[in-house]
């Protein structure tokens, strides 16, 4: 059996991390139009460095839930078909908790890309406007590896590919609002099971063939268990 795991702000938000679009989210305080678009970055870099450096300086304070240890055994167990975990977080709770086969398609909190060469290096710290490219040594040209709005997720070929050959679609705490990802139980469940494990109901619920709302930390280790029985 092929799986393909889709996670979403949900499973970092009982780690303690604030997500994006509930109540009283990221999104309540800052207009994503000033600090999560190309164009914000280009009007006032200074602005955008800076919520994207407060950022990666939470994860310091932050550790794996059960959901991300419990989907990290099931990486680490799963032999009887492909797997592949998709997040759609720029967090990095699921590398911390043991998961390898996965994939950020929004990027990665610590990763700095430079507009100067395109390469993208591992980065821990605050950037500034002279933090210089590990790769080709250029200064004040990096930016956070992360995807904004009007920008394409990377690596959709490698999800697509896994989504094609899927024979199970898990979903955990996702919005069922940002796409491409709102698109994915939709574009398999003719040929795979779907499965959505989230706090409640998002707005994708009827699309998905089970539904199982709860806290994550809790919900997601007891399908893992049923998973490698």
């Amino acid at each position: 059996m092929n799986l393909v795991i889709l996670t979403g702000a949900g499973i970092s938000a009982e780690s303690g991390l604030a997500t994006f679009r509930d109540l009283g989210g990221l999104w309540s305080q800052v207009r994503l139009e000033e600090v999560a678009t190309p164009e914000a970055f280009a009007a006032d870099p200074d602005r955008v460095q800076g919520f994207y450096n407060a950022r990666r300086a939470q994860l310091h304070q932050v550790a794996p839930n059960p959901a991300h240890e419990a989907l990290a055994r099931l990486d680490a167990a799963w032999d009887r078909g492909d797997f592949l975990l998709v997040t759609q977080n720029v967090d990095d709770l699921h590398e911390r908790a043991g998961s390898r086969r996965l994939h950020h398609m929004h990027g990665e909190l610590r990763r700095a890309r430079c507009l100067a060469c395109g390469a993208d290096s591992p980065w821990q710290d605050d950037i500034g406007p002279d933090s210089s490219c590990p790769a080709c040594g250029v200064s004040g040209r990096l930016r956070p590896h992360v995807v904004w709005f009007g920008e394409i997720p990377l690596g959709m070929e490698r999800i697509e590919a896994a989504l094609e050959v899927c024979d199970m679609f898990v979903s955990i705490g996702t919005s069922g609002r940002v796409w491409p990802a709102a698109g994915f139980a939709a574009a398999v469940r003719r040929r795979a099971r779907t499965v959505e494990i989230n706090l409640e109901a998002s707005d994708g619920a009827s699309i998905f063939h089970e539904t199982r709302h709860g806290p994550a930390g809790r919900l997601v280790p007891q399908w893992v268990e049923e998973m490698l029985r």
